[in-house]
């Protein structure tokens, strides 16, 4: 199974992004469904097992070698909850037993990162630039802003498309200009939740504050299948077009 070509170098391998032989991720949230209980929404803990086995196949598919996780590793955002403590020294031990190497990207929800035990073999930095690919969390717009391209988490963006009188969630990667370069949305590597549907909601970085959303390319994922939705301007006339009452 081939990877669907993004950019040149870029190719998205279900939820996530292959530069060269890394693979790049974003938005796990571990300790999610703990923190979800806590308000009093009881889920099932499945994420973890979920997140493990959809790496492992993303790296027998795709031959990743090396592994960047961009951002919001874990949930919650003051302290360690058990379950992040727990999921967490249970995924970064998984991945040091099958990648060269591990990068994370410190994202809004990670300020603890640096100082859990479990990460002193692992890089921890705020971006990273890969073949020409800056790899930043979105969450705020470093300055100066390098690479030829922005790959950004933090949007968890998907599109909700109306089926009848259900709205169905679809994550989704996000391609347009910033500044005087491309720009890329990761969707989140999360399975608790499809996301922020980018059609219906409010927008979260100020990458696309400031750009504006109205015509970046949208590509929807699905247990591997890439759909191509045309921008979310095409999107936006659609759902408009679906619920206006007929005469």
């Amino acid at each position: 199974m081939k990877g669907f070509p993004l950019d040149d170098g870029l190719e998205i391998f279900d939820l996530s992004l292959l530069i060269d032989d890394t693979m790049v991720i974003a938005d796990l949230h571990l300790g999610y469904e703990q923190y979800l209980n806590q308000q009093g929404v009881m889920v099932p803990s499945f994420q973890f097992r979920k997140i493990i086995e959809r790496i492992d196949l993303i790296q027998d598919i795709s031959g990743a070698a090396e592994i960047v996780i961009n951002g919001d590793l874990k949930h919650e955002f003051g302290k360690l909850s058990r379950q992040e403590n727990r999921e967490i020294a249970r995924t970064l031990d998984h991945l040091q037993g099958n990648f060269r190497k591990i990068t994370l990207i410190k994202g809004n929800h990670d300020p603890l990162i640096p100082h859990i035990p479990h990460t002193s073999n692992i890089r921890i930095l705020e971006t990273l630039e890969i073949s020409g690919f800056l790899l930043t969390h979105g969450h705020i717009i470093p300055e100066p802003v390098g690479g030829d391209t922005v790959i950004i988490g933090h949007e968890h963006p998907c599109v909700g498309l109306r089926s009848g009188e259900r709205i169905e969630k679809i994550k989704c990667f996000l391609k347009g200009p910033f500044r005087d370069k491309g720009l890329v949305v990761m969707p989140s590597f999360n399975f608790v939740t499809e996301g922020s549907d980018i059609l219906h909601e409010a927008i979260l970085s100020p990458f696309l504050r400031e750009a504006g959303i109205q015509d970046f390319l949208v590509y929807g994922v699905e247990d591997f299948e890439v759909f191509e939705f045309g921008t979310v301007r095409d999107l936006m006339e659609f759902t408009a077009s679906e619920n206006r009452p007929s005469l």
